[in-house]
């Protein structure tokens, strides 16, 4: 997918309509809060987009939902696989449940307990992999020998036409934003809302932020071609993919403005802060883009009329516990 395929807003708005059954439109939030007049000025309007409160958790419903819709009758007798550490793994089970399609899904080994039993609560067949080399090498002998569909996580047309919906609720919901604001991992999410922002408002900034230790997408862009790493060091496991690819690379840098990078103190600060003022428990990776906000983008968005996407709460008690702990340490 080139620059020139990227979806527009009238192909987003029908792939919104395909998946409207089996997903929420969820809600934009303004958020009044003392500490973001402290940070940001009393001119800044700050509103949330809730995408937490999606079915799943997470905003990743949305391409999965449309991947398995998107399917052949071939493909449906066959059903669908994947790789996934967590979120992917969830919506994806859930996509097909929806459908009526199976789903047989890799997931690490490390990943949550909280998420394994959801991806299992929708009926998935869930097979666990030593690390990532072994799950997408199993995941391809899947393919082969059972036929099932590969559904990517951040790359390809679906993706970008189900995660361009969050984009164009925003700004549908909340007209004239002069800033959009959302956390990067692979870039599904940002390809698709940063191309659904630019094509209905060219004026509006989008801005990226990543963990210092996930930046693979700051590293394409330096590098002006899609990149990989070899070392992720992060508390936000869904910000964590080792790489990212050609395609979505493009469309992030062709329409997205500028990426930051947070640290993990940052990213446990704003977790605390979404906790306590606005009463959302979230997981990391939700609160990434609030961290770029509160941290390297606040000069630049004092005073703009701004919406942040808080894309996901898929964690444990005991985990939330221990980083809402150390954000409360860090907040001033």
């Amino acid at each position: 997918m080139s620059d020139a395929q990227a979806p527009s807003i009238a192909e987003m708005r029908a792939a919104a309509e395909r998946i409207a059954p089996h997903i929420l439109q969820t809600a934009t939030q303004r958020w009044h809060a003392v500490q973001l007049d402290a940070r940001l000025g009393r001119q800044t309007e700050l509103f949330l987009k809730l995408e937490l409160f999606q079915r799943t958790g997470t905003f990743k419903l949305r391409a999965a939902m449309l991947n398995v819709l998107s399917l052949d009758a071939a493909g449906r007798q066959h059903g669908v696989t994947a790789v996934s550490a967590g979120n992917h793994a969830i919506a994806v089970a859930c996509a097909a449940q929806r459908a009526g399609v199976s789903a047989k899904v890799v997931m690490l080994a490390t990943a949550n307990a909280l998420r394994v039993a959801a991806a299992q609560s929708f009926d998935a067949e869930i097979i666990m992999a030593p690390d990532g080399r072994t799950a997408f090498a199993t995941a391809q002998s899947i393919c082969s020998t059972e036929g099932r569909a590969f559904i990517h996580p951040f790359d390809g047309r679906n993706v970008v036409l189900g995660t361009g919906g969050v984009g164009i609720e925003l700004l549908d919901q909340v007209p004239q934003l002069e800033a959009v604001i959302v956390a990067i991992g692979g870039g599904g999410l940002m390809s698709g809302v940063a191309a659904a922002v630019k094509q209905m408002n060219p004026a509006c900034l989008v801005y990226g932020v990543e963990p210092i230790g996930a930046a693979i997408m700051s590293r394409s862009f330096e590098a002006a071609s899609a990149q990989s790493m070899d070392r992720i060091d992060t508390i936000a496991d869904s910000l964590a993919p080792p790489l990212t690819t050609q395609a979505t690379y493009e469309l992030c840098k062709r329409f997205v403005d500028d990426i930051v990078t947070v640290s993990d103190d940052a990213i446990c600060e704003s977790l605390a802060l979404l906790y306590q003022a606005a009463k959302l428990a979230v997981e990391p990776a939700g609160a990434a883009a609030l961290a770029g906000v509160l941290g390297p983008l606040a000069a630049r968005l004092a005073g703009k009329r701004i919406g942040v996407v808080v894309c996901g709460a898929n964690i444990d008690s005991g985990s939330f516990y221990r980083y809402l702990q150390r954000g409360e340490a860090l907040l001033t």
